[in-house]
């Protein structure tokens, strides 16, 4: 049994469970770089075609990471933890075709062992839950869960870094995303759930992550509030 949720961790999972219905179908709306987002994420990982890599999907979701990873590695072992349960009901059907061995967990990864080995640990718009503190030591528990020459990518929201430029990536995501026809009722309710948001500037988590271990840390693509960054596991 994991260990109970500290109050701030419980009103993520309340939050997101709240919004799990319908979360999947704006998610595509409230990140204008979608497609670019996610296939950096894709891309970082080093598996041939035909690979079976296992591989931890924190805050895993609805499982939208996930089957992508599912869909470029039909054999890969897919674990996926997530605090909310509603969210992991909502991924298996989407998983339910995968070849591969796919595990659920429900626990709050900030506290509860990772497990592992893994080929390779993956994450979308989920860490920037945690407070600075809890991010670095999530660095190091990760890259203690990876292969000697494992992966991590991490595919998230992030805080500018000057009190101006977050101004203008909140701002230029606002005009985005209303671009995009997102209706003003769904906008308050992302917004609700922002409340939540602890980001930290790429450059922060770059050096929390060289001083957890990682080799080759870098960011691998950027637009506005959007980063996808790591790393790798070193041979130990």
């Amino acid at each position: 049994m994991s260990a109970p949720l500290e109050p701030a961790h419980a009103a993520v999972a309340r939050a997101f469970s709240e919004g799990a219905p319908g979360y999947d179908a704006t998610r595509r709306q409230l990140v204008p770089c979608f497609d670019d987002f996610y296939a950096a994420a894709l891309e970082r990982l080093p598996f041939p075609a035909g690979a079976a890599p296992r591989v931890l999907d924190l805050g895993a979701g609805t499982g939208l990471l996930a089957a992508f990873v599912g869909a470029r590695w039909p054999s890969a072992r897919l674990t996926l933890l997530d605090v909310s349960g509603e969210m992991l009901e909502r991924a298996r059907p989407r998983l339910a075709g995968h070849r591969g061995e796919v595990a659920y967990q429900v626990a709050d990864y900030a506290e509860t062992p990772l497990g592992g080995p893994y080929d390779a640990v993956v994450s979308a718009l989920s860490i920037h839950h945690l407070d600075a503190a809890a991010k670095h030591a999530l660095f190091g528990r990760v890259r203690d869960a990876l292969e000697p020459g494992g992966v991590f990518v991490n595919a998230d929201q992030i805080l500018g870094e000057t009190p101006a430029i977050d101004r203008f990536q909140h701002e230029t995501w606002l005009r985005q995303v209303r671009a995009l026809g997102v209706a003003e009722d769904v906008l308050e309710e992302a917004e609700e759930r922002m409340r939540h948001d602890r980001p930290d500037s790429v450059r922060d988590q770059l050096a929390w992550l060289r001083a957890a271990g990682f080799e080759d840390v870098a960011c691998w693509y950027r637009s506005f509030r959007f980063a996808v960054f790591g790393g790798v596991s070193p041979a130990r």
